[in-house]
């Protein structure tokens, strides 16, 4: 599997050649940003990075990158994105994706220490759950809701999800444990689709931007 290391944004506020693409901003504060800027770009978004309020303006979806949990729900919180963020989800108008610390924010209950989150999934995780850095791993997942291809899947630091409330389809399992699920308009994933070349997760979580 080769892993790419992304790079740059593209797309404005979702005008010229971004204007018929779906509008999608990724939080600009901690982690693994470029990547997930290049990651959505090649699935066919107009991206931009998010690091206050006002640049969520005009956005269809969010992506919350992965990182360091707290750092990152600490900076959110110290930008006033908790509130906006949470309040625009709350009305319906953004989708949002998690991956790996994303989902630890989007978690409503987290074990291992309590970041600063928006709450929105109706999750208990346990950080670092599958090890430390070193402990990182690949793995193929069977996805049915992406057709019969495996996914390949990059597992960094990875939390664990230990229980999921009744709302919450779970899309992907590894060794029975959740590792992608989606809540009405949120999506997250325990492991980094943006680490790789399969486009499938992204163009997944975009589909979502219509609902």
């Amino acid at each position: 599997m080769a892993f790419g290391t992304g790079g740059g944004d593209a797309g404005g506020r979702g005008h010229g050649a971004g204007e018929d693409r779906p509008r999608v901003g990724v939080l600009a504060l901690q982690g693994d940003v470029s990547e997930h800027l290049d990651y959505f770009r090649r699935a066919g978004a107009a991206v931009r990075p998010v690091r206050v309020p006002l640049d969520l303006e005009g956005l269809e979806g969010l992506v919350l990158p992965g990182g360091e949990s707290t750092a990152i729900g600490r900076l959110m919180e110290r930008a006033g994105l908790l509130a906006a963020v949470a309040e625009r989800s709350r009305r319906g108008d953004l989708a949002l994706f998690g991956t790996c610390a994303g989902l630890i924010l989007l978690a409503r209950q987290v074990e291992g220490g309590q970041p600063p989150r928006l709450g929105l999934l109706d999750l208990a995780v346990v950080r670092n759950g599958y090890g430390r850095q070193v402990d990182s791993f690949e793995a193929d997942l069977e996805v049915p809701a992406l057709g019969d291809a495996p996914v390949r899947a990059l597992f960094i630091r990875a939390p664990v999800v230990e229980s999921t409330g009744a709302g919450v389809e779970v899309l992907a399992r590894f060794r029975g444990r959740p590792v992608l699920v989606r809540q009405g308009r949120c999506m997250a994933s325990t492991f980094h689709p943006e680490l790789g070349e399969d486009l499938r997760v992204a163009r997944l979580f975009l589909s979502l931007l219509a609902a």
